[in-house]
């Protein structure tokens, strides 16, 4: 494995995991009952939970190994997945401590990172009081600015934004622009009270972005917990839990067989359950999918706004040129009645458009067809999750793909920070 390189990595995807100290120490005293009941996430000896407006969502995964921050330095994925699931695993330590992320950084060779939650990126967006979602996003964004302190050329985060009601919002991006940390505005691609953000309730949130030159941190959260309608995470799962009734039916003979075979021909276990949980393999691509092509193309939002800066994260990227091929047939040969005038070269105004895809390490077609990618992508790290990999993994795999040093330098730093205005720094040592 690589472990020197001649330029600034910048992982533009990597989380914290929030501690009680935002709830009990940043949240303004008068929401701190309030803001508990809201959104709250409980790490129990015996069991853990979300609480969403008072509702409790237990975690649908083995709580002894927290997914969401399990990975360190030096594992491989092998090594996540062998891990004894009757012992409890402690979570990563950089996770929601500043120095150890720094330590981390150093060992998986990157300069620069920007933060993205773990609970609030779940939760925080279906919190229905917006007086309380204003104050918990306050408390969220102060705390992530300290956290980000401790190292200010190396740590940047994107903001919690009360969307619940857009006057906050905007309040709340006036107020995080002028904090040098902050440089992107965080956005979970899904339905908000009934509305997906095709909706032109969400116009001003597109303006102030673009005027405050913030730009839209765009990372969608599976959300188990979360309402069917919120994301396709909940969906799927609902469907491969219906898959599994199915294959219980067809070896007991109580319903149809593919083929006139039984459920092992499907690929399901003898007890009919599927062998994988299928919604962090799926949602991901599907909800970025959707944001671009129904919201920044389809909805013109690209095309209305085209100064403002946007990255999809976590959604992997070699995606994007299936959903420009068949937009650019749709809008060639469809007829469109539409309150705003659309555009019938999506392929061009992708090319211009201030738009970016995350890819990570393991993204076999951004090495095949680096000249198709090289201009629109970030790389991240996806640091602490159980699918976390360095940025000395990317450097191997971009380079055994043939790249060159000066395309690898822009993949892995220099799009990125372009996009979210910051200047690369490299540092010595790594």
């Amino acid at each position: 494995m690589s472990n020197n390189k001649s330029f600034a990595v910048f992982d533009s995807d990597s989380h914290v995991v929030e501690p009680r100290a935002i709830w009990e120490q940043y949240l303004d005293p008068e929401f701190r009952t309030l803001g508990k009941f809201a959104l709250w996430r409980e790490e129990g000896k015996t069991n853990s939970y979300l609480k969403i407006n008072g509702k409790i969502f237990r975690d649908k995964f083995n709580t002894n190994i927290p997914r969401h921050a399990i990975w360190k330095p030096g594992m491989s994925w092998e090594d996540v997945g062998e891990l004894d699931p009757t012992i409890a695993h402690q979570q990563t330590e950089g996770a929601s401590n500043p120095e150890a992320r720094l330590r981390d950084m150093d060992a998986m060779g990157i300069d620069q990172t920007l933060l993205y939650p773990t609970w609030f990126a779940e939760g925080f967006h279906l919190i229905e009081d917006p007086d309380v979602a204003y104050a918990l996003a306050r408390a969220y964004n102060d705390w992530i600015a300290d956290f980000c302190s401790t190292a200010p050329e190396r740590l940047y985060a994107t903001a919690m934004i009360p969307l619940q009601n857009l006057d906050f919002a905007i309040e709340e991006l006036q107020r995080i622009s002028t904090i040098p940390c902050f440089r992107g505005a965080f956005i979970r691609p899904m339905f908000l009270e009934d509305r997906y953000f095709t909706h032109p309730y969400f116009n001003p949130l597109w303006e102030a972005l673009e005027t405050l030159g913030i730009t839209a941190a765009v990372h969608p959260a599976g959300g188990l917990w979360n309402p069917e309608w919120t994301s396709h995470g909940p969906f799927i799962e609902k469907m491969k839990d219906r898959l599994s009734q199915m294959a219980i039916l067809q070896e007991s003979g109580g319903g149809p067989t593919a083929g006139g075979g039984n459920g092992a021909n499907l690929g399901f276990s003898a007890a009919g359950e599927l062998g994988h949980p299928m919604e962090q393999i799926i949602s991901p691509w599907l909800d970025n999918h959707m944001f671009v092509g129904a919201t920044l193309i389809g909805f013109t939002v690209m095309q209305r706004y085209p100064k403002m800066k946007v990255v999809m994260a976590h959604g992997k990227a070699s995606w994007m040129d299936e959903v420009l091929e068949k937009m650019e047939a749709s809008a060639l040969t469809t007829p469109l009645l539409h309150k705003y005038p659309v555009r019938t070269d999506p392929e061009e105004m992708w090319e211009e458009g201030e738009v970016m895809l995350g890819f990570d390490a393991e993204e076999r077609l951004i090495q095949k067809l680096p000249q198709d990618y090289v201009e629109k992508i970030v790389w991240g790290s996806h640091y602490p999750r159980q699918d976390t990999t360095s940025a000395w993994d990317a450097i191997d795999k971009l380079s055994d793909a043939g790249l060159d040093q000066t395309t690898i330098a822009r993949m892995l730093g220099g799009n990125a920070a372009a996009q979210f205005g910051i200047t690369p720094q490299q540092i010595l040592g790594i």
